[in-house]
């Protein structure tokens, strides 16, 4: 096309189509306070979501600062518990040897038979053997002492009443009242169902 040209023919306008679609339509007020009302309910689900999760999280960590302040109350609790319990099996012993001490002032056989029990575990091995008791329980054994013929007898004013200890050749027999009643403490304290 030359430049002449293009001046002696007319340009031709076309029209627009009018088939395009039309813009879009704005949102009636219902739309938009519905759009709203979605945005609204998703940002409190979200932020609902986020601050469960968070909370989770925090009661865990007091939980766990619970358990910690627990355990450290339990550990000294548990050691007064077996304190206790040392205090009251050595009261128990005081107070068995308290009654036993008085049966046996009270009935002289019952530490007769005891002398026996520990001189037969001695054995009859033709040994010297020697059995030391209080003077006083000396005194009051005084007719049993001829059954006891091989062991010689000793008054010792450091054995307690009711208290008799035996010494034979490599054998050593502690039939004091406490030692007898802190080895049936033990004894029970193993078999029995402790904690």
């Amino acid at each position: 096309m030359s430049a002449g040209q293009a001046l002696d023919e007319p340009a031709l306008w076309r029209v627009p189509a009018l088939d395009a679609p039309p813009p879009p339509k704005p949102p009636s007020i219902q739309e938009l306070q519905r759009i709203e009302e979605q945005a609204r309910q998703a940002g409190f689900e979200a932020g609902k979501r986020e601050g469960f999760a968070a909370g989770q999280a925090e009661v865990r960590r007091l939980v766990a600062q619970i358990e910690g302040v627990v355990d450290a109350f339990a550990r000294p609790l548990g050691r007064l518990e077996d304190d206790v319990q040392a205090a009251l099996g050595q009261l128990a012993v005081r107070i068995a040897g308290a009654l036993v001490g008085r049966a046996v002032e009270a009935d002289p056989a019952l530490l007769a038979q005891l002398v026996r029990t520990a001189l037969d575990a001695v054995g009859d091995g033709g040994r010297p053997v020697e059995l030391r008791l209080n003077p006083v329980d000396v005194e009051v054994l005084a007719p049993w002492l001829p059954q006891w013929g091989d062991a010689r007898v000793v008054a010792d004013v450091q054995i307690a009443r009711g208290d008799a200890r035996v010494h034979g050749d490599g054998v050593r027999i502690d039939a004091r009242m406490e030692a007898r009643l802190m080895a049936a403490l033990a004894a029970v304290g193993q078999g029995g169902s402790g904690p």
